[in-house]
Formats: structure tokens, C-alpha cells, sequence
């Protein structure tokens, strides 16, 4: 595990200064008052100790104390709901998901402290769509308001690896620009594969899973979005379920997503894959091509430079009438739950951590898995376009500098009800297992969407 040293953070910050992008606002002393703070686990472990080192250098800074539980992944999502169900709540929570999984419904229900005037330290450097994606509607005080910070942004490139195109005789600079044709360009390179020995390998990594939590959702909306649907939710909360573009392009979204996997181009294992599925399928060259969050499929072989050489990490192809699609970007970031005791540290402390030149030397601690949620960060720190890095260059374009849209559940509350119970994969698993035609499957999820959605009317402003 590698640590940064103060030092280290200090020059970060000095370099950033230098090029005009950090603006610090004050830090209080705020009597020496401690604030415990539940944080997600890193996926590589320089997350972690790039982390504990901001921790020490705003204790060092502010004279305040942080209580600091690094939590894996999952167990974080259930103790964090544990809490708030018991009211027996820390400071700050922190989870890379809760914005869509955990904050839509408990900012619905007031169970939020609102942090504009945390956000709004850092107003004018944020990228829009991270503002846009941290304001969720709230039904008591029927407004929208900012009940989560931005500490980080992700979106999902696609992974591939080049030694298994060029072993099918392909070319990837041959590969199709459109959606659909990009997709079928892989299909040949199973069989070809196959022949030469490679017989566990399948050419689609796609993730018509019933079992989520997050992975079959994101690549459902993809898909939806390159057909033409993006206005199945729209920013005012209202759902568009009757519209005939949404319809089609949810039936589209499931014909080429089914096919494919009837026609054997996806592992069959994958209708109950975890999110951590893929990644493993794909790392055991499983997978010609996956569409997966973030560049921790690659950073998983960071230090095997043979292998994290081999892989070419893409953005979004155009959709297929050759307009560009809009990655949806996720906003991992933090969230203070009333009840907190210490609301006026922990507040604080968010301030801290979300200034330019701090921020960015965390995420470049933890190797750039996750994005700044800035897009100057990314234009003037070298770091983040390094053309020798074979990933981040293309991750970061497509998060930071190329269009990019909220994810759904941060206009309406009732769409990570519908997430969590894996409308789109059961709808997929309809056609698959029980027959169905894509446009039935369709309509009964369409149904099912209406009914949930129906739950969390939001007034018009």
C-alpha cells in the first residue's frame, strides 16, 4: 500500500495553486470537536492511504479530530441503512452509490441535513451535471435542495482487450463509431477465438442480471439512452413512460440485449452476476469487450504493466444515427444525516475536502479510479491526459469534457426504488427464461415502473 506524505499533499496543492484553480475558503477551528465519519473502502489500496492522509493533513490543519471506519463496499451500504432506519447516526456518511441507492429516498423524507452552503464553496468550479446530480427533491419541504456534496465523479467506458482482437485477426482501429455496430463487431471474434483454443470465451460482457445491485441497471440505460431514450425520467421528476420514443427504445434495449445473449454472446452466468462478476470474467480474458463504471477493471492490474498495457479503455461509441450519447455520470460524494452531533465539524471537514487542490490530490492518490467532479482539475493537471497512461486520458474526456447526464434516480426517488428491484433485469430474464417477446417484457416493465414511480408525486415548480 502506498502513502502520500504530507509533503507530497502540500506540493499537490502548492502546483494547483500555482495554475489558479483553487480557491480555499476558511477552515474553522471549530473548538477541537471530533466528527465521525463513515468512508467506503478503496477498490485499490492507494484509495485507502490517499484518504487517511487528507484525514491527518485537515487534522493538522483545523486542530478539529476525525473518526475515521473505512468500511468495504457492501457491508457499508447495509450499516449506513441500519443507521438511519435506528437514528443512531454518524457525522458524515460516504458511499459511492448512496447517491442513487441511499439519498434520493431520505431526502424525500427529510431525514437529510441540507449542505448548500457547503457546496456552494466550490460552486463555480463544479461540472454542472455533478451540481445537477446532488440537488433531490424533498416531500416535506416540496423543493429541491443540495443533500450531498461532490467529492468524486465516474461514468463507464468501455474495456477491451487488444491482444484478443488482434488474436481474431481484428483491428481495433477498424472498429465501427455507431452503437450498434460497434457491439457487432466483437461477435466475430468469439468463434475465431474459439478455433484457435479459447473456448470459455464469449465476446459480449453485457449484464442482463436479475441480481445487481448497480451493473445491469447501468448498462440497461446505455443502451436506452444510444436508442433514443433518455427522457424516460426528465429533471422535473416527471416520468415519460407513454412516450412512443421511450417505449421503443426500451424495446430495442432488451431485443439487442437478449439476442445477444440467446445467441451465445455473453456467458450464461451472466443473468445472476454481481457487480464484481464481470471484472473477474474479464480479467480471466472471459471477455472480449465489457462496458463496466470507472477504470477499476484496469487499475486491478496496475502493477502488472504487461497486462494493464494490453487492455484499450473507450469511450462511448456514437449512437446509431451517429450523434454523440451522453455518458451518465455517477457522483460518489458524502451526506450528513440529521441527528448528526456534530454537524458543524463535519461540515467542515466536507469544505476541506472539497477544495480543488485537496481533492485532487486524493483521486490522484487512489490512481484516478475516480474523477474530480472539476472539470478545470482535469483540463490543467497534466495528470489526469497523460498520453502515456493507456486509460485515464479516455476515462477522464469522457466524464469531465465530453456530454454527460445525471442518473435517473436523482430526478425521482422512485427510480432507485425501481433499481433496487431489478425492473430492467427481470425484464430481460422474461424473454430469456420465460419467453416472452422483448415487447411484452417491455410493457410489463413499463407497468411495473408506472406503479413505483406513482409513489413519489413531485410538485411542479
Amino acid at each position: 500500500m502506498s502513502k502520500l506524505s504530507r509533503r507530497s499533499v502540500l506540493r499537490g496543492s502548492i502546483g494547483l495553486a500555482a495554475i489558479g484553480t483553487l480557491s480555499r475558503p476558511f477552515i474553522a477551528n471549530a473548538a477541537n470537536k471530533t466528527a465521525s465519519v463513515w468512508w467506503t473502502q478503496g477498490f485499490v489500496p492507494e484509495e485507502e492511504a490517499s484518504f487517511r492522509a487528507m484525514v491527518a493533513e485537515y487534522e493538522k490543519t483545523s486542530g478539529n479530530k476525525i473518526d475515521v471506519s473505512i468500511i468495504p463496499f457492501a457491508p457499508i451500504r447495509q450499516k449506513i441503512i441500519s443507521a438511519l432506519t435506528s437514528g443512531d447516526v454518524p457525522d458524515v456518511m460516504s458511499n459511492y452509490n448512496a447517491g442513487l441507492t441511499i439519498v434520493p429516498q431520505n431526502a424525500w423524507n427529510d431525514k437529510l441535513v441540507d449542505l448548500t452552503d457547503v457546496v456552494d464553496t466550490q460552486k463555480s468550479q463544479y461540472h454542472p451535471t455533478a451540481l445537477l446530480a446532488s440537488r433531490y427533491y424533498n416531500n416535506v419541504t416540496k423543493t429541491r435542495s443540495l443533500y450531498y456534496v461532490p467529492t468524486a465523479t465516474i461514468v463507464a467506458p468501455l474495456h477491451v482487450w487488444r491482444s484478443l482482437v488482434e488474436k481474431a485477426g481484428y483491428k481495433m482501429s477498424d472498429a465501427p463509431k455507431t452503437w450498434d455496430a460497434f457491439w457487432d463487431f466483437f461477435k466475430p471474434m468469439q468463434k475465431r477465438l474459439r478455433d484457435k483454443g479459447m473456448r470459455g470465451v464469449y465476446a459480449l460482457g453485457l449484464q442482463p442480471t436479475t441480481a445487481g445491485p448497480t451493473d445491469g441497471n447501468a448498462l440497461f440505460h446505455h443502451f436506452l439512452i444510444a436508442y433514443g431514450g433518455s427522457r424516460i425520467v426528465t429533471g422535473d421528476g416527471a416520468p415519460h413512460l407513454d412516450d412512443p420514443q421511450v417505449k421503443e427504445a426500451v424495446i430495442k434495449a432488451l431485443t439487442y440485449i437478449t439476442a445477444a445473449f440467446k445467441e451465445g454472446y455473453v456467458p450464461p452466468g451472466a443473468l445472476s452476476w454481481n457487480d464484481a462478476d464481470d471484472n473477474n470474467a474479464f480479467h480471466a480474458k472471459q471477455l472480449v469487450v465489457d462496458l463496466d463504471y470507472t477504470i477499476s477493471t484496469e487499475l486491478a492490474l496496475y502493477h502488472k504493466k504487461e497486462e494493464y498495457d494490453d487492455i484499450l479503455t473507450l469511450g462511448l461509441p456514437l449512437d446509431n444515427a451517429g450523434q454523440p450519447i451522453a455518458s451518465q455520470l455517477g457522483v460518489a460524494g458524502a451526506f450528513i444525516p440529521k441527528g448528526a452531533k456534530n454537524v458543524e465539524v463535519a461540515k467542515d471537514f466536507l469544505k476541506y475536502v472539497i477544495q480543488p487542490a485537496v481533492v485532487n490530490q486524493y483521486l490522484k492518490g487512489g490512481l484516478g479510479r475516480a474523477l474530480p467532479a472539476m472539470p478545470d482539475l482535469v483540463k490543467n493537471d497534466p495528470f489526469w491526459l497523460d498520453p502515456h497512461d493507456p486509460h485515464r486520458a479516455a476515462y477522464a474526456r469522457q466524464g469531465m469534457l465530453e456530454p454527460t447526464a445525471p442518473l435517473y434516480p436523482i430526478f425521482n426517488p422512485g427510480y432507485a426504488e425501481a433499481d433496487s428491484q431489478q425492473v430492467w433485469g427481470i425484464a430481460a430474464a422474461d424473454v430469456i427464461r420465460e419467453g416472452m417477446t422483448p415487447q411484452a417484457a417491455a410493457e410489463k416493465a413499463l407497468k411495473r415502473m408506472s406503479d413505483i414511480l406513482a409513489k413519489y408525486p413531485i410538485a411542479a415548480s
